[in-house]
């Protein structure tokens, strides 16, 4: 995953109105459920279905770091499917996207302007339809720099030409060199 699809799946988890399952149990519980059995989830964790069995049981209660790790993410993106969708489709709708970054924008602009990228920290709220953009991208599987020039364009026509009452020969915004991103919705 990319920065993008992150700052997406954390924005997604501030929507919970329940928290997920904390202990192992409760866990290995909800992915069996989510996903049917043992040896379809010790193919997502990617240890045997024994230890599966045995996190269910409670007869082995700390996995490695790592596998517990993967136990955590995997629950986490299969938590409160409708949640994450109804909030997106709000986003997409009526209230937009709001993206806080930290990056190197580079554009393209007239000859005798100056097109050097430099770090800028930015919060811009972008409309509904590049939220909407954004969403299709993702779900359509989409690479990271695909949904960074969807971003970038609504960099463009929202902040760097103030919605066409500005800058209007800048083209081609680019955002390169991410420090962080974070989106809200």
């Amino acid at each position: 995953m990319g920065e993008i699809d992150d700052a997406i799946e954390r924005a997604d988890r501030e929507a919970f109105t329940k928290n997920p399952p904390k202990t192992l149990k409760g866990q290995i519980g909800f992915l069996l459920k989510q996903l049917g059995s043992a040896k379809a989830v010790a193919l997502e964790l990617g240890v045997t279905a024994d230890s599966v069995n045995r996190y269910r049981r409670g007869a082995r209660k700390h996995p490695r770091a790592d596998v517990a790790a993967k136990i955590d993410d995997a629950v986490r993106q299969r938590w409160q499917p409708l949640v994450r969708k109804r909030r997106q489709k709000q986003a997409a709708a009526t209230s937009g996207i709001t993206v806080e970054t930290r990056a190197r924008f580079g554009y393209s602009a007239a000859v005798g302007t100056t097109d050097d990228g430099r770090f800028r920290r930015l919060t811009v709220h972008l409309p509904p339809a590049y939220a909407q953009r954004l969403f299709d991208a993702r779900n359509t599987g989409a690479s990271d720099q695909q949904m960074r020039t969807i971003i970038a364009e609504g960099f463009k026509d929202i902040y760097f030409q103030d919605g066409g009452n500005r800058a209007l020969g800048i083209s081609d915004v680019a955002i390169n060199d991410i420090d962080y991103l974070d989106l809200d919705y």
